[in-house]
């Protein structure tokens, strides 16, 4: 661990905060909660990734080390207040730190929720959430009048505007950007869109343009007269909603309507918004955040077009160190390969779509992380991961086939990792059968340091490949040179890009993490819509499955444990309130060699003369666990019953052995919200479409639950609590809107016994195990909350000394 920050430069920077902090209290009127998510030790220390060097101003890589945050500042640093937080500058992810994440009650005002009605509501976390969040930068930073867009919209471009949708002119080699949601409709000419060149047709794009992000950018390439003409439309995902059960997603569409939106929005009603807004500079948002638009270097716009040129050939990787760019390089690539032309220059059409294989179970495109998987696309996507946490839609885009890693690094089992990434390749040869013009795009990891770099040129000499790309021309030598090598020895070209990480980042990459698999629980595809949606309630009070674990209805083989020796009475402290892969079993062979190492080791139902088994399994009873026998071979044969009845697949020496990939499937994940003990049943809330269970059923495949490394999913337990919160501040909002407009409103009574009711419901929400909300916000609580915290913090580098967080990759 990097030693801290001197402490006089420490001291400067609490004094100044000391002094914003005297400032703010003399005009605040309530007191500020305060929300403290104190977790158990989770089966490892949340991990506190290194993301790369630094981005200095111009965009480039710091030669120097990063800065951390010190601990002595965070013990005394008050939370930020919501205007403190709108002059924030979000720098790139402070590494090494306790985090000290704003978890406030921020919405975008209309839209979002009205901001300067909700003051006394705002929540901020105590230091060291355990979700393993990453601070922005404390020191503000001072906010530039950053262009965006290079139009300008006046009554010749304007071809008509109301409170719903917006149709403009754009000139050749102008370009538009637009902070939000919208739906894209490209009515003449032809635009550039993240990569994609868009063509005029019927076909309506789906845009999330958020400020975790660099905006996007639209841009006219060619045009009718030198103009293109688009249509952009307001959409109702019901992703903004989720502002309501998550901090995270607060504070990242569009705020008050900018100078452009009111030209438009003339003649339409007086309150009128939309889901998005068109911004000339980064000074034009209400809230007052670090803006950039979306572009490209020159070198990789080259790359991509000769990659692009190789059409159905191109079979890439896209490797190099973390924070470099690739995924957004991968995401530019994609949409570029998949751009419909109807009728291209050298007669080349994409009918095939482009085989996308992600090998980053950290930040995955398509999928929620903890899992490898081969993605069929056909369709262009407009958005960051968060907006796309699955594919369910066969016509754009669907996933073929996923391995359930169970671990944010491929570290944690690179033999298993190797036969996933095979598995996937000869998925890949299968599809080309069915599309032989199918390109293949390779998103390797940032593990690209020792042995992840054995398995990068493993990969460049066995994979076929006819192009790699490496995203640094910053080296190291150790790196890039035995990767030139591998590509020689495949006769492979091997390009070298410059990264291009971003200035300023909102969220960092662990928030992010959390974001994907949030948005990914709540995600809904309803049949006869293209578009998802997304439901803003609490997962706790949404309707669990039930599956039962024995008996005649059993459904699931059984329960895996990865990378974690757990023994089977524990079992059922490990799965609830976990994230669990639900993986789909093709064979009985699917753990080679299971069933007689098994039959070796587990303990045996009314064997009073086995004496070896309390020695192996600690101080379990055996006369407490049932063994299933099966025949030869079956997983059934290598079952263990736990004291509850659970099937756990107990191989090896207390850790299970990972699925054959050739034989497994993983057909997403899915929370284990309780195990009950007297009906036998699991109750599960997943995403997974019925239709995938249901085919895999009827194919005589059974499901395993396979429980990974990842941390348990806290934001579950705080859901509730700020759905709460949201409720009665919409509640109050209501009634001041009806004051001031003189339309109808309850009587006092009725107000009063409302509020109550919602008060009781946030009361209730805040008495849950491992959240502790804390009413006074005095410095005094705030530093015995870091005490407490601090003091988890050592147990937890105590019991797990070889964490991902202290060794990361």
């Amino acid at each position: 661990m990097p030693s801290p920050a001197p402490v006089s430069a420490m001291s400067a920077v609490a004094a100044r905060r000391a002094r914003q902090q005297q400032a703010q209290a003399t005009t605040a009127s309530k007191t500020t909660a305060d929300v403290e998510i104190a977790t158990e030790p989770p089966s490892k220390r949340p991990r506190r990734s290194i993301e790369g060097a630094e981005p200095t101003a111009n965009g480039g890589e710091s030669k120097g080390p990063r800065t951390r945050s010190s601990k002595v500042q965070e013990e005394s640093s008050p939370p930020v207040t919501r205007a403190a937080q709108q002059k924030q500058a979000s720098r790139s992810d402070q590494l090494g730190s306790q985090p000290h994440d704003v978890v406030g009650n921020h919405e975008e005002s209309d839209q979002e929720g009205d901001e300067e009605e909700m003051t006394e509501n705002e929540v901020a976390s105590v230091i060291g959430d355990a979700d393993g969040y990453e601070s922005p930068a404390d020191t503000p930073a001072e906010l530039q009048n950053f262009p965006l867009s290079k139009a300008r919209l006046n009554k010749n471009n304007i071809l008509y505007g109301d409170e719903d949708a917006l149709c403009v002119r754009i000139k050749e080699k102008m370009n538009l950007a637009l902070l939000g949601q919208y739906d894209l409709w490209v009515k003449r000419g032809v635009v550039s869109l993240m990569g994609a060149k868009l063509h005029p047709s019927s076909r309506v794009y789906r845009v999330y343009a958020p400020s975790t992000h660099s905006l996007p950018v639209i841009k006219c390439v060619s045009g009718v007269d030198g103009e293109a003409e688009v249509e952009i439309k307001s959409c109702k995902s019901g992703l903004s909603r989720l502002r309501d059960i998550s901090p995270l997603y607060q504070r990242i569409w569009n705020g008050e309507n900018t100078a452009a939106d009111k030209i438009t929005l003339k003649g339409g009603l007086k309150d009128s918004r939309r889901t998005f807004s068109v911004l000339y500079t980064s000074a034009d948002d209400s809230l007052k955040r670090h803006l950039r638009p979306l572009h490209l270097d020159k070198k990789w716009s080259a790359s991509m077009k000769g990659l692009s040129q190789r059409h159905g050939r191109l079979r890439v990787l896209i490797c190099g160190p973390k924070a470099s760019g690739k995924s957004t390089f991968c995401r530019y690539l994609l949409n570029h390969v998949l751009s419909p032309a109807p009728d291209a220059d050298n007669g080349y059409t994409n009918t095939d779509g482009v085989a996308f294989l992600d090998l980053d179970p950290g930040q995955p495109e398509f999928a929620p992380m903890g899992q490898v998987y081969l993605a069929h696309l056909r369709a262009p996507f407009f958005g960051p991961p968060f907006t796309h946490p699955s594919l369910d839609d066969v016509r754009d885009g669907q996933i073929l086939r996923a391995h359930y890693i169970g671990a944010t690094s491929p570290k944690e089992d690179p033999d298993h990792y190797a036969l996933a990434t095979m598995d996937l390749m000869e998925q890949y040869r299968s599809l080309l059968a069915r599309h032989p013009q199918c390109p293949l795009i390779v998103n390797y990891p940032g593990w690209i340091f020792g042995q992840g770099l054995e398995v990068a040129t493993w990969l460049i000499k066995s994979l076929g490949l006819s192009d790699v790309v490496y995203m640094s021309e910053k080296g190291p030598a150790e790196v890039v040179e035995p990767l030139n090598m591998a590509a020689n020895e495949a006769r492979v070209p091997m390009t070298i890009l410059p990264s291009q990480p971003t200035d300023f980042v909102s969220r960092s990459s662990a928030q992010l993490r959390s974001m994907q698999i949030q948005s990914y629980f709540h995600l809904a595809h309803p049949s006869g819509l293209v578009n998802p949606l997304w439901s803003e309630a609490p997962l706790s009070r949404t309707r669990p499955i039930a599956v039962d674990y024995t008996g005649s209805k059993q459904g699931i083989l059984g329960i895996m444990v990865m990378g974690s020796q757990i023994s089977p009475e524990m079992l059922r402290e490990v799965l609830e309130g976990a994230i669990v892969g639900v993986v789909a079993i093709e064979s009985p062979n699917a753990i080679m060699g299971a069933a007689s190492q098994a039959s070796e080791q587990r303990p045996v139902e009314d064997d009073e003369e086995n004496e070896s088994d309390t020695d192996e399994y600690g101080d379990i009873d055996s006369s407490e666990l049932r063994v299933d026998r099966a025949a030869s071979g079956s997983l059934a044969n290598a079952v263990v019953r736990t004291p509850e009845d659970l099937p756990y697949l107990f191989i090896g020496s207390g850790t299970s052995i990972p699925l054959d990939p050739k034989a497994s499937n993983c057909l997403g994940l899915a929370l284990i919200r309780s195990v009950n003990a007297e009906s036998c049943q699991l109750e599960l809330s997943t995403p997974i479409p019925s239709s995938h269970l249901r085919d895999a059923i009827e194919q005589g495949h059974e499901l395993v639950l396979v429980r990974g490394q990842l941390d348990n999913p806290n934001w579950v337990i705080s859901e509730e609590y700020h759905a709460a919160r949201a409720a009665e501040r919409r509640y109050q909002q209501t009634i001041a809107r009806g004051k001031k407009d003189n339309d109808f409103v309850d009587d006092q009574d009725k107000q009063n016994e409302t509020l109550m009711l919602l008060r009781e419901r946030i009361r209730r929400a805040s008495n849950v195990p491992w959240m502790t909300v804390v009413e006074d916000n005095s410095r005094r609580h705030r530093e015995a909350a870091a005490r407490r915290e601090k003091s988890l913090w050592k147990l937890r580098k105590k019991a797990y000394p070889g964490s991902e967080s202290e060794t990361d990759w």
